[in-house]
């Protein structure tokens, strides 16, 4: 008699417990403006990412090709996996000065985990994370990546 008892009560729990997850699945069929779900990549034109999103990592420029990048390296030393580099070299400033200034930001996307401890160390917020994320080439060198433009120069107040 137990074991009829503990039989049926075990298919209770069990129809309980299916009803129990399905309930989850059913709101998203009664609820269909909730769906996130994109057609990518058919919807690449008007195809928008979320603002938390990290993309690769960008340095960004003015419209007179002017960035914020002193080549301190606080982003290489914070950089878990050595994916930036900046190689620098001396100038010298107005004032008849040698100054260190940014020869190339070398980034090595291939390597990068998308942590974001370069962008949080940057003193002067000379960088972000960008919002691409179609790295796909057959080449592995094309995902290397000089981020400062050429001819490019720090903005004068920046120290």
């Amino acid at each position: 008699m137990m074991s009829i008892i503990k039989y049926f009560k075990d298919i209770y729990l069990g129809v309980k417990s299916l009803l129990t997850g399905m309930r989850v699945t059913g709101h998203y069929f009664t609820h269909p403006k909730e769906i996130i779900t994109q057609q990518y990549p058919e919807n690449r034109d008007v195809l928008e990412m979320f603002d938390r999103f990290r993309g690769e990592v960008v340095l960004l420029h003015d419209e007179n090709n002017e960035h914020r990048c002193t080549g301190c390296s606080a982003c290489e030393v914070a950089c878990p996996n050595g994916t930036i580099e900046i190689l620098s070299k001396w100038e010298i400033n107005e004032e008849g000065k040698r100054k260190k200034a940014i020869d190339q930001f070398v980034y090595h996307l291939q390597m990068c985990t998308f942590c974001n401890l370069c962008i949080k160390s940057c003193p002067t917020d000379a960088i972000v994370m960008g919002k691409d994320f179609e790295h796909a080439v057959f080449d592995r060198s094309e995902l290397t990546k000089i981020l400062n433009k050429p001819g490019s120069k720090l903005m004068p107040g920046i120290k």
